[in-house]
Formats: structure tokens, C-alpha cells, sequence
């Protein structure tokens, strides 16, 4: 009862007319930003964030204009990895191993409206989750100390590159070339530079965003000028955009199976939707009873990552609430906003300031439905890219992420990295060795070595406290056990390859 009473106060402060515009603004934008190659939610937020002082906004007015950004962003991220194979931002970079070869197969609209409907799914459910959940979900991320999360990301690793490249050795070079790049900048504890060659613009490490424009937007140029656009989802012929009732129905289960993952991964701290969009669909793909199709087209393969993804979104903030911890890059930034409004974030919180804590999750509930019937019935705009000419197209995507990036750093060295970025991705492509396993390692690098380095610390440098718990122990099973099965399982699990024909 006193969480229906909690929620009636959040939803007679979601539902005044100043919030709910707020939201509904929030939700656009935040859809755009996501659709926008190489921005993504953490820097839409974090570029947004300046309008909130500008516009005087009390403090549960600004955090529900930034929230709805960050869940406009997660389900915009998808637009652009189905359309053009260009991740919008980090989390929807499975997304691109079904959606672009179902938008290769004139399925784009059925690919975009599916995606809406489970990145609908899960985040609803993560924000009931976030609801009931809360506390004991913040003591299951207790469970998880250093050894654990060194476990974690090694299995988000060894399983990815079970599952993203046909050959371990590429996948294993592709990961340890992210985390090498990682090391890139100051050491977080000396302070000592590392591979920076003397390079003050190398002293804060690389940006992920440039690296993941670099990769994927840049080199898709690179390959359109090289195939004269004949290799592109652009241009393709489309089927008539409805709603994919049955494929929906299909993929129920999927999406409430990854909702599932994605909620767990998002509670952990530093895990967030990326990990959650991994796992979501390498879980589905070890369930299905045809995994040879993931990677060509599987609607499931759509569904999986977007639910999953959108549900770490909302599970990231149980931590930020309860905790005081981000639960990821974005909740991270939404935690530097509440502290700058005078907000402590934290078990206290919730009795100190109710009105802005259930205002904001009777907002998410909210947003949800409005990016729904925005993004569902807007699928035909969406799908209206693909008919703008490619030379038109990709030099403005291009255009976009150059823009997009030098507004984020103001740094010319960034664009000339994004550009070096993009010629090995194009290579690394060329020699068929996986991508995203590079992402990955410089996504979770750093806190990979984190994890380690405390790990070493609390345990006087004795490796076996890596093993010393049930967690690490099961972690460290399922990590080996992902990479090394796929070489026995080879006619089972196979590259995810988009279909060019």
C-alpha cells in the first residue's frame, strides 16, 4: 500500500502540465540524439544539461527532462543501426547484426517497429522492476565485489567472441587490440602516462565515441566508396510498412527473457546496457532452436538486445537511487546533475525527497508509453532514409559525426583519430576480424584493469582471490566454457553476417 501511495504522489507531479511537456520534449529530443550516429544517451544528456540551468528548472523538473532523454535515446539508438548499420550509440551495436540484414531484405519498417515495441517491453518492465525491486535488487549488486566483476567482463568478452567472428584467434586479437587502446591516457593510479608518446591530447585516453564513429560510421564510407554504393542498406527496395502482429507475438518471450538479462546487468554498477544488449543476445541466441540465423535477418535477434538494453536503462538507476552508485555512463552524468541541484542520492532519498524520486519513475512510466506511440506510428518517416540517395546520405552522416564529435571535445585531433579509427575498421573488416570485440575492450578496459587492480590490492596479490567465491567461480566456468565451445560447435555457431545480395 505505501508504494501505491508513493506512486500516486509521483504521478500527481508526473501529471501537471509543465512535467508532462517536459517529458514529452525529452522524449523527442532524446530520440533524435539516439538516432544520431556516434552521440548516444550519455552525451545527449550530458550536451543537455546546461538548458536545465538555463531554464531555472527545480530539481524533479530537470531530472525528468534528463531521464526522458536518456530512454528517448536508448530506443532512438536503433534507428540508425538498422538503417544504415551505424550504431547510434554503444548498446545498440547487436542491434546491427539482425536489423541491417532485415532492412537488406526490405524489412526495415517490420525490423524499426519490432525494435519499438521491445525496447517498449523493456523498459516498462525495468521501471516496474525499479519500482518493487529496488532495495533487494541493491543488495544482490553487494554480492559483486572486484573479483566478480573482473569475472564478469572477461565472460562478456570470451562469450562475444564465441558468438561475433568464426575464427577465436581473430575474435582474441580484436578484443586484446580494444584493451590495449584502453590503456591509452594517465594510469588511475600512479597518474603516469601510458602510450601517449608525449601526446597531451592522448593524456585523458581514448574516447569510445570516437572510436565507435570511427569504426563504423567512417568506415561504412570508406566501404560505400569502394562498392560504389552497391553494398549499402540504402536505396533498397521497401515492402509495405505494417504492423508485424505475428512477428511480435513471436518474439514475446524473447523480449521478456531479455528484459530479465538486462535488468540484472543494468543494476550493476559499471555494467549498464551495453553488457545487457551482449548478453541479452548471446542468451537468445543459445536458447534458439535455429542460432545459425542470427546474424542474417532473425527478427529475434532485433527484439533481444533492444529489450535488453532498454531494461539495463532503467535497471542502471536502482543503484544511482539507492546507492548513490551510477549503474552506468549515463546515470553517471544523471548523478552529477543531482548532485549539482543539491541532491544526495541514496538509501535516505527516498524518505527525504519522495516527491522528486516517485515523480521521476511515474514520469518513466510516462515516457514509455509516449516513445511508443511515437516511434511505432513514426516507423514510415524513419524509413523514408533509405529512399535519400546514397551520395547524399553518407556524406551528410558524415558530416553529422565530424560536427557531432568536434562540438563534444572542440578538438581537431579527435576528428584526425576518428578518421584512423575509420581506416581500421575498414581493414580490420577487410581481414574479416570483428569489431566489436575492439568496442567492447575499450569500453570495459579500464574497468576490467580496475577490477583487477582492487582485486590484487584487497588480497596482498594473490591470484587465487580471483577464485574465491561461487560467483567468480561460475563466472570463470561460463567464460572459458563460451569461448572454447563455439571450436567444437562450429556448424552451430557461426559468424553473424549481414546479407549484401
Amino acid at each position: 500500500m505505501e508504494t501505491l501511495a508513493n506512486l500516486a504522489l509521483g504521478f500527481s507531479v508526473a501529471f501537471t502540465p509543465f512535467t508532462l511537456m517536459l517529458a514529452i520534449i525529452g522524449c523527442f529530443l532524446g530520440t533524435i540524439i539516439g538516432a544520431l550516429p556516434g552521440l548516444g544517451p550519455s552525451n545527449g544528456v550530458a550536451i543537455l544539461i546546461p538548458i536545465t540551468f538555463t531554464l531555472g528548472l527545480d530539481a524533479t523538473s530537470a531530472l525528468v527532462l534528463m531521464t526522458s532523454v536518456y530512454y528517448g535515446a536508448m530506443y532512438g539508438g536503433r534507428i540508425s543501426s538498422i538503417l544504415l548499420n551505424i550504431p547510434g550509440d554503444e548498446p545498440a551495436l547487436m542491434t546491427t547484426l539482425d536489423g541491417y540484414p532485415m532492412a537488406r531484405q526490405g524489412k526495415a519498417g517490420d525490423a524499426l517497429v519490432l525494435s519499438g515495441v521491445s525496447s517498449f517491453v523493456g523498459a516498462f518492465l525495468a521501471t516496474i522492476g525499479l519500482i518493487i525491486l529496488a532495495p533487494l535488487l541493491a543488495r544482490v549488486a553487494y554480492l559483486f565485489g572486484p573479483a566478480e566483476y573482473f569475472a564478469l567482463y572477461l565472460l562478456a568478452f570470451c562469450t562475444l567472441g564465441g558468438m561475433a567472428s568464426n575464427n577465436q584467434a581473430k575474435s582474441a586479437i580484436a578484443a586484446c587490440l580494444g584493451l590495449g587502446i584502453a590503456m591509452i591516457g594517465l594510469d588511475n593510479t600512479s597518474g603516469m602516462p601510458r602510450f601517449t608518446y608525449g601526446n597531451l591530447h592522448l593524456m585523458d585516453g581514448v574516447d569510445f565515441l570516437v572510436a565507435i564513429v570511427g569504426l563504423f560510421a567512417i568506415a561504412e564510407v570508406f566501404f560505400f566508396i569502394e562498392s560504389h554504393g552497391k553494398d549499402t542498406a540504402i536505396g533498397v527496395k521497401l515492402e509495405k510498412v505494417t504492423i508485424p502482429v505475428k512477428m511480435i507475438l513471436d518474439s514475446f518471450w524473447t523480449m521478456i527473457r531479455s528484459t530479465f538479462i538486462g535488468f540484472f546487468a543494468g543494476v550493476l554498477p559499471g555494467a549498464g546496457a551495453s553488457l545487457g544488449s551482449f548478453m541479452a543476445y548471446m542468451a537468445e541466441k543459445a536458447v534458439s532452436k535455429d542460432p545459425d540465423s542470427f546474424g542474417k535477418g532473425n527478427p529475434r535477434g532485433v527484439a533481444a538486445p533492444e529489450a535488453g538494453n532498454n531494461a539495463a536503462a532503467g535497471g542502471a538507476l536502482v543503484p544511482m537511487l539507492t546507492l548513490g552508485v551510477p549503474g552506468s555512463g549515463t546515470t553517471a552524468v544523471l548523478l552529477a546533475l543531482l548532485m549539482t541541484l543539491n541532491i544526495t542520492p541514496g538509501p535516505t532519498l527516498f524518505a527525504d525527497r519522495p516527491e522528486v524520486v516517485w515523480g521521476l519513475i511515474a514520469s518513466l512510466l510516462i515516457s514509455n508509453v509516449v516513445l511508443l506511440v511515437m516511434n511505432v506510428p513514426l516507423v514510415k518517416i524513419f524509413v523514408y532514409v533509405l529512399q535519400v540517395p546514397a551520395w547524399v546520405l553518407l556524406p551528410g552522416v558524415t558530416m553529422i559525426s565530424f560536427v557531432g564529435i568536434y562540438s563534444l571535445s572542440g578538438s581537431y585531433f579527435d576528428l584526425l583519430l576518428m578518421v584512423g579509427f575509420g581506416v581500421l575498421g575498414y581493414f580490420l573488416r577487410k581481414l574479416d576480424i570483428p569489431t566489436v570485440p575492439v568496442i567492447l575492450g575499450i569500453l570495459l578496459g579500464n574497468q576490467m584493469e580496475d577490477s583487477l587492480r582492487r582485486a590484487m590490492v584487497l588480497s596482498d596479490g594473490e591470484w587465487s582471490f580471483l577464485f574465491s567465491t561461487p560467483i567468480a567461480i561460475g563466472l570463470w566456468v561460463a567464460a572459458i566454457g563460451g569461448f572454447v565451445a563455439p571450436m567444437f560447435l562450429r556448424k552451430v555457431l557461426k559468424k553473424p553476417q549481414a546479407i549484401t545480395d
